[in-house]
Order: C-alpha cells, then structure tokens, then sequence
C-alpha cells in the first residue's frame, strides 16, 4: 500500500483550469532531466503548450536538481508559480519545493527515505516504492520511469502515450530497451492507479498539431544557421555551451566550422578573423567570457569588423552562480571596451526573438561594420517551451556595403580606401583576396586607406567621427513593444522590462488588470543605440512606471533615467537570488507601487 502521511477528503479528481504544473527533483544523477523530458516531450506531442524550467547546481553528481514542466491549453513564456504535483526522490525536494504546492497538491516520494512534511501544509503525501519496483525490472535507475508512470495514473493519461517519445529517446539503443522502459511505466502506472488513484483531470487539451519545442538556445543556434553563420569559435561556459552543443551537431551538415578554442579570449579573436575573410561567423558566451573579450571587441570597433557575441547571461559577478539566471551584464555590454566604439545591443524576449533575432544581428553587423551583442539569460536560453513555429519567409540576408570587384577592377592600384570618409561613417567592405582590395584591418588607429597606422589629430577626429556617426541612421524603435488595452497616458501604472522576464510581466499585469487596475505593459528588445524618442512618449504620461529586472543595481532603471530622465516616477521591482521571477512577486510589488508609490 502507498504510505499516506496524510489526505483531505477530495472527492472526485480536481479539473484543472487552464494548466497544470508537475516537478521531479532529486540528485543529479539520479535522471532528473531525462525524467521531467520525458513528461514535457509527451505533453507537447499531446498538443499541449510546455514549459519546462531546470533549477540544477554546477556539479556532476550530487546537489539538489529539479526540473519543472508547466503544461496549458494556451501559449505560456515561464514556468508558472504553483505547482500540482511534486515527485521526490528525496527530503531536500520536499524542503526546497514545498511553498509552490497549491492547497490540495500532491507530494509523491520514494518510499526508500522517510518524508517529512509540516503537518500544518493541506497537501496530500503518498510514499511509493519506486526504487523497489525499479530494482525488481533490474535498474535502481529506472525508479524515474516508474515515477513518469505514477504521474500518468495520477492524472488519467494512458501510458501509451508515452510510447512515442520513449521509441524517439531509447529507440537506438535496441527494442529491448525501449520496451523495458515501458514496462516500467506500465509498473508506475498500475501502482498508482490501484494504490492513490486519479486526483486530477488535465486541462482540456488543445487543438493537437505539431509544435516546435525548443529552448532560447537553440532557436538562436538555429537562427545564426539561417542567417548565414558557417564559423563558431567558443569555450564552453554555462548556460551558452548549449548553442555550441547543436552546432556541433547541425553545422556539418551545412558545411560549418565549430573551433572549441582554448579560451574566450581565443575565440572571440577567431571570430573576428573569420569576419574579416568574409565568412559570417559568431562566438557565445556568457558574462565572465564577456569581460574577457572586451578588448578584442574593441578591436572589431576599431578595425570595422563585423562581429555577432551571444551573451546568455547568469549569476555573477567572478564565476559567480554559474547554473542560476540574471540580467546583470547590461552595464557591461552597453559601455564595456576601453576607449569608444559603435555597437549594438539586442535583447531577445521570447524564443521566437531568439531565431529572428539572430538573422537580424548578422546583418546589422554587417550592415554597419561594427559588433552586435545578441543578450539572452539561462531562464530564456536553457528554458524549452512549445510554439506554433517559425516564419522562414522572413529571414532576409543584407551583407551590407561590399566593394564588387568590377567596382575593384576600374580603380587604380592601391587606390582603394577602406575606410573612405563617407557621409554615413559605413565604408565599401573588400574581402581578402579581391583584386585592388588589400588593406590592413589595424587595431591602431589609422587612415582611409587602412595601410598604415597613424597618431596626428586631425586624422583622428576624422575617423572617430565616421566611426561613431554610423549608427545615426539606426532605428531600433521597432524593438519598442507597447501592451496594453489603453494608452500610455490613461494608465494606473506602466511596467517595463527587458528580455525574458516578458511572460511572467505579462500574467501579472493580467491580474492587475482582473483587480480594476489600468496597466500598460513595455517591453525592450533592443537597448543600444537607445531607442529613447519611442521609449520617451511612454514614459512621460505615465505617473508611475515600475521597472522589472534580474539585478540588484537596477541597471535598466539607471538606463531608462540617464537616456530619458523622470527619475521620481521610476520605481525599481528587483531579483537577484538566481532564480527567475514569479508572476506573483510582480504583482506583489505593483500593488505596492500603486498603493503606496
């Protein structure tokens, strides 16, 4: 019999409105990630919209991990604040995850350990021998797929459905495989049925249709590809060791280098010089990496290379907490490098930003001769989430002001200026190897014709003044998301945010919304040049703006009053303990603002 700690009467299953929110966690090792997969993978075949979060620590072996699926009959962007269901292989699951289980919810442990739970906590605990049952199939391991078997009792779901994705993960490890980890489903599944039975019914299921479900990181791997990209160089750094990870795998195929290089410094440089020789090429990294390649992106300033960084961010500063989520290099990236260079500083909200994205900042590298930060975070890039698709029709390929070589050829010898003085600062490109074409991309600064270096000031002022005005004629106020049912000045409250924490900012300002409340919601994917005339005419009627970011400094807010001012408007809304925010810890602070601000 499953050990009952303790059961409210319930009566027939609960229906879930909407959602439904699952967590497996344990030990790493013990197949944490493979367990909440396989859930996540079978519900988004089911036609449902997932969302899965991993909260896991930087070792091998050892520590607490846990991996979340959130799971709706509509498109969700984080990982939700409650939880239904938890699976635990262990006390520190209970202890580390019990404040997210609704009134009601269900604790499934491994009966191998002795759980405690404070009695006060109105949830229902059932102990099951998932170790034992694992070891009469043979495999301890396998108590995880008696597990996803209980869950499939627990909420009425056929163990065959599971079927599909177990063939596509175990399928070339031989039938046999496959089979016995059906056979432990079948055992889980059986166990919960007779023993705790069904408590709950899935939301209705949508409309079943193939979704993409795919993380941040992959989507802007897959969008790099689409845009053109045939040159990685990176060290492996979480969380952006990923997008190497699926070059590794696709670039073959498309005739792409990857060069794990002995350093970031190293691979920054790698890429600098693949862009130079005409191939468009790209590192990733994450903000220790970041700080390291501050000098050779000046390099790329000075030398009008283009150049593509992906910056997932993290926990800092040092090494910091390299496995949790932050937005705290946006200082680092906006004024980062010695000295003044042109740059670009994209910030992608959604995974499908990540792909588009990822074309886009090619060709503004390219476009304007100059590096172009691509700035994800671990919540957006390790997170995988289902998506009706992508629009291939709208990759466009733009390389910018290339020098043709018939352009080349009715120039005299040596003739060719590579970094003419043109009205706009963007200079005809040559490649290595185009006749009449040669130049030197120094790192010093130097004349139009880029052959020498040179330190009379009048040269100077001349180079830096076309250097800087290139970005005059970039307008990134498209990259201005505006939400809301009314306008800017008939608000209660705006909140702003940047990159991942749109979809929680989202279902809070819906919960304002349901209490009376007139919010407006906006969103910035792109942070420099500063869109700040867009950014202004929102801000100025607003009376209170509440400012949403993953740091301690408020560096966004700091952002916002440097570029536009009111600063006795702009309230901070803040984390920085790793984790990504709660819809609820939004809404919390705007009532505050609203109530007090």
């Amino acid at each position: 019999m499953a050990k009952e700690l303790q059961r409210p009467a319930t009566g027939a299953p609960k229906t879930l409105m909407g959602e439904f929110n699952w967590k497996v966690g344990g030990q790493q090792g013990e197949g944490i990630d493979s367990t909440g997969e396989i859930v996540s993978q079978t519900l988004n075949r089911l036609g449902y919209y997932v969302y899965q979060y991993r909260h896991f620590m930087s070792l091998i072996k050892g520590g607490h991990t846990n991996y979340k699926v959130r799971a709706a009959d509509h498109l969700i962007r984080h990982h939700g604040d409650e939880l239904h269901i938890l699976i635990a292989f262990d006390q520190k699951t209970i202890d580390h995850n019990l404040h997210e289980l609704v009134r009601d919810g269900v604790i499934v442990y491994d009966d191998a350990f002795k759980a405690r739970v404070p009695a006060e906590r109105q949830v229902r605990v059932y102990g099951v021998p998932l170790t034992r049952i694992a070891r009469e199939l043979g495999n301890p391991i396998m108590k995880n797929m008696v597990a996803v078997g209980v869950t499939a009792a627990l909420v009425g779901l056929p163990v065959e459905e599971f079927r599909p994705t177990i063939e596509a993960r175990f399928g070339a490890k031989g039938d046999q495989v496959v089979e016995l980890n059906m056979e432990a489903l079948r055992r889980g599944f059986e166990y919960g049925a007779r023993e705790i039975g069904q408590v709950a019914t899935l939301p209705r299921r949508p409309e079943v249709r193939r979704r993409l479900f795919i993380s941040g990181n992959e989507a802007l791997a897959f969008g790099a590809l689409a845009a053109g990209c045939r040159f990685l160089a990176a060290y492996p750094i979480t969380p952006a060791t990923e997008i190497m990870y699926w070059f590794l795998k696709n670039f073959p195929k498309y005739g792409g280098v990857v060069v794990q290089a002995e350093d970031e410094i190293a691979a920054v440089n790698m890429a600098i010089g693949a862009n130079y020789a005409g191939v468009r090429a790209m590192t990733s990294t994450s903000g220790p990496g970041i700080s390291l390649m501050q000098e050779a992106v000046g390099l790329a300033g000075m030398s009008e290379t283009p150049l593509v960084v992906v910056d997932v961010m993290r926990g800092g500063p040092s090494t910091g907490l390299p496995t949790k989520t932050e937005q705290s290099d946006l200082n680092e990236l906006i004024f980062g490098t010695h000295g003044e260079i042109p740059r670009i500083v994209l910030t992608p909200a959604t995974v499908e930003d990540c792909f588009y994205m990822a074309v886009e900042a090619f060709n503004l590298a390219e476009r304007y001769q100059c590096p172009v930060y691509l700035v994800s975070d671990l919540s957006l890039g390790m997170s995988r989430q289902s998506i009706d698709g992508l629009d291939y029709s709208r990759v466009r390929i733009d390389r910018g002001a290339l020098i043709s070589q018939e352009e080349l050829d009715a120039m005299e010898r040596g003739a060719y200026k590579r970094y003419l003085v043109t009205e706009s600062g963007i200079s005809p490109r040559s490649l290595p190897g185009m006749r009449n074409g040669r130049f030197v991309a120094l790192g010093n600064e130097h004349d139009e014709a880029g052959t020498e270096e040179i330190e009379d000031t009048s040269t100077r002022e001349i180079q830096m003044k076309k250097r800087m005005r290139k970005l005059d004629g970039l307008d990134l106020s498209d990259y201005v998301d505006y939400y809301g049912d009314e306008p800017a000045d008939r608000v209660d409250l705006l909140v702003v945010g940047w990159g991942s924490t749109i979809g929680r900012i989202q279902e809070a300002v819906a919960r304002l919304e349901a209490d009376g409340y007139k919010v407006g919601h906006l969103h910035l994917r792109a942070l420099y040049p500063f869109p700040k005339e867009k950014v202004r005419r929102y801000l100025a009627p607003a009376p209170r703006v509440l400012v949403v970011e993953n740091n301690y400094t408020g560096q966004l807010a700091g952002y916002l009053q440097r570029e536009v001012g009111f600063h006795e408007k702009l309230h901070g809304c803040r984390k920085f303990n790793g984790d990504p925010f709660l819809a609820s810890e939004i809404y919390s602070r705007a009532r505050e603002v609203l109530l007090h601000g």
